[in-house]
């Protein structure tokens, strides 16, 4: 009998192993989540979820912090990031425009600088009119912008070559439009883009759908379309995907957290498995659709290889912007 257990014994204890070894490393001191723009916006609003989630599932132990560094396109915030090296109590949540700012020079950092940790959801860009505006449907807009590209100024946050704007430009490819025709207006905020287009000061902006969704209830604004691969839930069920429209336009501006430069494979694995869980979380889901976000959750080589695929469409189309230097 003895004999028999023992083997069982051993491989019960060889099967702990790896569950011993993720667990190796924890957090030891404060933990800083890095929002590389102003407070209020989507990363603000995943930060917060996360300094709020980690601690209530007791994930950490340690405590959060949740740090802004806004400006100059985000690059404050890649820069603050870049100086912990081998610190894993620094993350920093990150959009494309990490990619673009490379893309176009300016900034010195890619996302082969950090640690990607995991990719979390894709905020998918709508574009919107003012509810006065003659266009109705996405293919009255579509046509619009073909022909008369030059008098439809649109708004968009925060930069030259970010998200909202490659956007825009994939949009002008998908109708045969010329992708340069565009005549972007920069704002420093999705709310000061709105306020202008709500004004009538420029004629449509290319923005997250939680930014337009209550102005659009509230008849302010017209949501022409929306670049996701289906219709998102809730009071944007009736806003038809440009797929629907005939138009082939799916886009979407991931969110991912990114660690310093130099973490061990315990490190990592940490973090992995605590944005993990709180993917997992009922309060998480229901994140999902109140900001009309699609879940999209992603680690390890997956995740390296979409970011390195993703850096050349990038480079593609910001070269067809005219915005790469030569």
């Amino acid at each position: 009998m003895m004999h028999f257990l023992r083997p069982l014994i051993v491989l019960a204890l060889l099967c702990a192993v790896p569950a011993v070894h993720a667990q190796s490393w924890t957090p030891q001191k404060n933990v800083e989540i890095i929002v590389p723009s102003a407070p209020g916006g989507t990363n603000d609003k995943l930060a917060r979820h996360i300094e709020r989630t980690l601690p209530a599932a007791k994930l950490i132990s340690s405590t959060l912090t949740v740090v802004h560094k806004a400006g100059a396109g985000g690059q404050l915030g890649y820069n603050y990031l870049a100086t912990h090296v081998n610190d894993p109590h620094y993350l920093l949540i990150v959009a494309p425009t990490l990619l673009a700012g490379h893309i176009t020079g300016m900034s010195k950092l890619n996302h082969t600088d950090f640690t990607p940790l995991a990719s979390i959801f894709n905020d998918h860009m709508v574009f919107a009119v003012n509810a006065g505006s003659p266009l109705k449907t996405g293919k009255e807009f579509a046509a619009k912008l073909r022909a008369d590209s030059q008098n439809m100024p649109f708004g968009f946050t925060s930069s030259l070559g970010n998200h909202h704007h490659i956007a825009a430009g994939l949009f002008m490819k998908a109708i045969g439009a010329g992708i340069r025709d565009l005549k972007p207006v920069v704002f420093k905020g999705s709310s000061e883009a709105v306020t202008s287009l709500l004004g009538n000061h420029i004629a449509f902006v290319s923005t997250g759908a939680a930014n337009a969704a209550g102005h659009a209830a509230a008849g302010k604004l017209r949501i022409v379309g929306v670049s996701a691969p289906q219709r998102l839930p809730g009071q944007m069920a009736n806003v038809p995907t440009w797929k629907e429209q005939g138009i082939d336009l799916v886009y979407g501006s991931w969110r991912t957290l990114f660690a310093p430069k130099g973490l061990t494979p315990e490190q990592v694995s940490y973090w992995e498995n605590a944005l993990r869980r709180v993917n997992e979380t009922a309060e998480w889901k229901a994140e999902l659709e109140r900001y009309f976000w699609a879940e999209f959750f992603v680690t390890g080589a997956a995740l390296r290889k979409n970011l390195d695929k993703e850096y050349v469409e990038t480079k593609v189309v910001l070269s067809e912007l005219g915005l790469v230097k030569q």
